[in-house]
């Protein structure tokens, strides 16, 4: 592959990938200092057309996705999953947009709908963590797949031009001790 093309190809899918890859910059860094954006909580106790404990996980979820569009709340972008059983049941409805869980209350007709609705950081942490749709999951990949094209091109681009070679490979070299390095005190 000649250097002009690969040079063009490394400039176009930096250019391309550039928002995504400042979006996990942000996000990554700040989270790495324990900023993880906030959550806005509510809860809403709802009337049941049957006890509680005889609700099944997708009496359970369809009530969920009542409160969430009453509310005008995203619908959660992962599965939900329903944990204990009878009265002690629950349900819990992650993504990256909002949160919500099902739980009983003391009266057994009534459930409590908790609904958690991401700031608009917490919403770019929560895709960050993998908590997006399958097509943000697919574009993510497709972003980890270009990094990697980034790096590797960039480093055959200084092996190819001689007066940057040992540059390349010294840089290399203290990357892979230093990345070692970080890992063993990490």
């Amino acid at each position: 592959m000649s250097r002009t093309l690969l040079t063009k190809l490394h400039l176009a899918f930096a250019a391309f990938m550039f928002p995504a890859v400042l979006m996990f910059l942000i996000t990554g860094a700040l989270y790495t200092w324990g900023n993880k954006g906030e959550w806005y909580e509510s809860s809403y106790e709802v009337p049941l057309s049957q006890p509680f404990e005889n609700q099944t996980q997708g009496d359970l979820t369809s009530l969920a996705v009542q409160v969430l569009l009453e509310q005008d709340v995203a619908i959660p972008s992962g599965t939900e999953a329903l944990n204990g059983e009878g009265a002690d049941q629950a349900l819990a409805w992650t993504g990256a947009r909002s949160e919500v869980s099902v739980k009983a209350t003391d009266d057994p007709m009534v459930a409590e709908v908790a609904v958690k609705e991401a700031s608009l950081h917490r919403w770019l942490v929560q895709l960050h963590k993998a908590k997006g749709s399958t097509y943000f999951k697919v574009y993510a990949s497709m972003l980890a797949a270009v990094l990697f094209l980034l790096v590797a091109s960039g480093i055959v681009m200084g092996l190819q031009v001689k007066a940057l070679r040992k540059l390349t490979i010294s840089s290399s070299v203290v990357g892979l001790v230093a990345f070692i390095g970080f890992v063993l005190l990490g």
